[in-house]
């Protein structure tokens, strides 16, 4: 049985995890991330939501966000390249689809 996503919290909320401010002189990367681990994830975008999972950020709450995107849109793009979104996604390792009980992963 899966359970809802709460769209209105945040990765940081949905985690119980709020990550310290990144360093002064950090990457432009590194301040995105914590910026959007902040968000409440359904105002996330496709390329929010893109970046986060390359980065294996907020992947077990992100997931089934993506596979409901990836349904209706399949070949749904964020700011890299056509197709970039099913890339992050298929690029995940298998332990993550497993771990995410939401996202349509099978147990093995």
């Amino acid at each position: 049985m899966t359970r809802p996503v709460d769209r209105e919290r945040s990765v940081e909320e949905l985690e119980g995890d709020r990550w310290p401010a990144p360093p002064g002189g950090g990457t432009r990367l590194t301040a995105t991330v914590h910026e959007l681990r902040g968000r409440p994830i359904g105002g996330l975008t496709v390329e929010d939501m893109r970046l986060l999972i390359r980065q294996d950020v907020g992947l077990a709450h992100l997931l089934p966000l993506v596979v409901e995107v990836l349904r209706a849109d399949p070949m749904a793009a964020g700011g890299m390249y056509e197709v970039d979104l099913p890339a992050a996604v298929l690029t995940r390792s298998a332990e993550v689809w497993r771990g995410s009980p939401n996202s349509g992963g099978r147990s093995a």
